[in-house]
């Protein structure tokens, strides 16, 4: 049997302009759905893990679209819970060379932000599994949202299961000062923190001193420093982020830090050309959880989050549908993308 992971969050239904349209030019939308603990449901199924996702839908046919849209990569859903007002949406509008990506949330009253403990039983959930994961955008969509998260966890740690917690700050959806409250009491239950620059300094308080986000900037010294404030605080066992250095919205720079109380590693990185960016935070997370859960070493376990997640920028949609083998090929230092025949 393959080793069982569950994901705790909302699934959306996004709606794309073609191609590098604006809005104001679309005349139709390209439809897929997605969300952060959704999507490394996805790709950990991909890599053969049994991928649970947990989430409550509306009991009409946009919210079993979205069940089915999971199905189909063959993520366990027998645990969503269907009632509630709407599925939320997110409008993209992906940006170009000097023109940033856009993103515009209809996600007010979802059928997530609304649920309730007795949607949900978790110990029986939990019953088997050896992995719990979930983001910082669950607990943003409400309170009842973060109290539920905050029960996941709780029972994910009674029953000695790893859990891991993707920090990404939504700026839409929470304040800072609403999120260092709500993300301090979550971190408590954590054993691997996942999160870049601005997530550790909008959710914790923590910041990188000498990293400048917009010039594409970064000071590894800087994220040592917080990394080790961060263990010292919450004791996790593993802290890891993704490393982007944005020349524009079309070429980036991608690699990734982490951190075990020991050692800091960071990987090698990738140039990439993008074809969407929207999920490779989620595409490494699910990468390095994927790596730590087969045994590999925390070094191999994120060189393979980094590779998993640069493939994931060259992938229309929100979802990694990168292949465990086309991983494991980028590792090896075959970045040539010639044809496979």
């Amino acid at each position: 049997m393959s080793k069982k992971v569950v994901t705790f969050g909302e699934i959306m239904l996004r709606l794309s302009t073609p191609g590098y349209q604006r809005f104001v030019q679309a005349e139709h939308f390209e439809v897929t759905y997605g969300g952060g603990e959704a999507n490394v449901a996805v790709a950990l199924c991909n890599y053969g893990l049994q991928g649970v996702f947990v989430t409550k839908v509306p009991s009409n046919p946009i919210g079993q679209a979205a069940i089915n849209h999971l199905r189909r990569y063959g993520v366990d859903t027998q645990y969503i819970a269907r009632g509630g007002e709407r599925l939320g949406i997110y409008f993209l509008e992906t940006g170009a060379s000097m023109r940033a990506s856009q993103v515009i949330y209809d996600r007010a009253h979802a059928a997530i932000a609304e649920a309730g403990p007795e949607d949900f039983d978790f110990d029986r959930i939990l019953d088997g599994a050896v992995w719990f994961h979930t983001t910082g955008i669950t607990p943003a969509l409400s309170d009842k949202a973060a109290a539920l998260t905050e029960q996941a966890l709780k029972m994910a740690r009674a029953k000695g299961i790893t859990t891991s917690l993707d920090l990404n700050y939504r700026k839409k959806l929470w304040s800072k000062e609403k999120a260092r409250e709500v993300m301090t009491r979550l971190c408590q239950y954590v054993d691997v923190c996942i999160g870049n620059e601005e997530d550790a300094e909008a959710t914790l308080g923590f910041q990188a001193k000498g990293t400048d986000v917009t010039r594409g900037e970064l000071n590894l010294a800087g994220y040592q420093d917080v990394f080790r404030q961060m263990r010292e605080k919450f004791g996790f066992k593993y802290i890891a982020t993704s490393l982007r250095e944005s020349y524009s919205a079309s070429d980036n720079g991608w690699s990734a830090l982490v951190y075990d109380g020991n050692e800091f590693y960071h990987t090698r990185k990738y140039e990439v050309r993008i074809v969407d960016r929207v999920g490779s935070g989620d595409s490494f997370a699910s990468g390095f959880i994927y790596g730590l859960i087969t045994g590999m070493s925390m070094r191999d376990a994120a060189e393979f989050g980094v590779a998993a997640s640069a493939l994931k920028h060259t992938i229309p949609g929100d979802m990694n549908h990168a292949t465990l083998e086309e991983v494991l090929q980028l590792m090896k230092g075959d970045a040539s993308g010639r044809v496979q025949r």
